[in-house]
């Protein structure tokens, strides 16, 4: 397929329950665990162990109608907002958050957590905790100046995104018009975790291929010191999974602290 014919993300949509089920279940024909899921809550438990990143409110915006690496933040603020552009995802959310029969299956990664942390309670206990602390689900627009409008949105302590840059940028220009967005939503001295693919082209979900923004590490670091951050962690890991559906390289991990002037 020509490139130049894969859809995107932001403006065409997805399948939002296909993309959960192709790349974050725990179905044994899923082959992308170690990149998709372990990595991710692995490097953000870590993260969050350390103690700096905490605060009163936690900004997501990432791809789809991921939830799984909330697991390794709930505990360290007293809000998460989740943002998402479409409507199909707000949905998928919701239909987790409220319990309502039906929603995409995360028990999985409660069971990983708790494997990690090394911590005894009980895996749906995990999962009230974090449902409970998902307060909102919101529409926003990145194009807009206020992409929430008309809600306007209070300073965040930390901003995740996972893989949505990746996926919304047609160019590297795009990633740092977006990233300068995301910077403002910040209070000074506020963290941003990103997690994203290196070299990817294009992802398929069901019978769509969606574009994919090609980046190295370096462009990564460069991107977020020219708008203002200082790099705390920087962790790259190669591809393990085997499949045509996605042509992605490796795994980048990045927290960045924005510069109080």
């Amino acid at each position: 397929m020509d490139p130049c014919t894969y859809k995107h993300y932001h403006i065409h949509g997805h399948d939002s329950r296909q993309f959960l089920e192709q790349y974050f279940s725990d179905k044994s024909q899923m082959v992308f665990g170690e990149d998709t899921v372990i990595f991710p809550i692995k490097s953000l438990t870590k993260a969050f162990a350390a103690g700096h990143i905490r605060g009163d409110i936690l900004l997501d915006l990432s791809i789809g109608s991921l939830v799984h690496h909330l697991y390794s933040a709930y505990e360290f603020f007293k809000d998460i907002i989740v943002l998402k552009i479409q409507d199909r995802c707000i949905m998928e959310v919701k239909r987790w958050t409220d319990k309502r029969t039906g929603a995409f299956h995360w028990g999985h990664v409660a069971k990983l957590h708790k494997e990690i942390e090394g911590k005894s309670h009980h895996l749906e206990d995990k999962e009230v905790k974090v449902r409970s602390a998902i307060q909102h689900v919101v529409k926003c627009d990145l194009e807009k100046e206020n992409m929430t409008e008309p809600i306007v949105l209070p300073p965040a302590d930390c901003i995740i995104s996972a893989w949505l840059l990746d996926a919304i940028c047609k160019d590297q220009d795009d990633y740092i018009r977006y990233l300068r967005k995301f910077s403002r939503l910040l209070k000074p001295g506020g963290h941003i975790i990103l997690l994203g693919c290196l070299g990817v082209t294009y992802v398929t979900v069901g019978e769509d291929k969606l574009h994919g923004l090609s980046y190295d590490e370096e462009f990564a670091r460069k991107a977020l010191e020219g708008e203002g951050f200082i790099i705390d962690e920087c962790k790259v890991q190669k591809r393990t999974s085997v499949s045509d559906l996605t042509d992605y390289k490796a795994l980048i991990f990045i927290v960045a602290h924005k510069e109080e002037l």
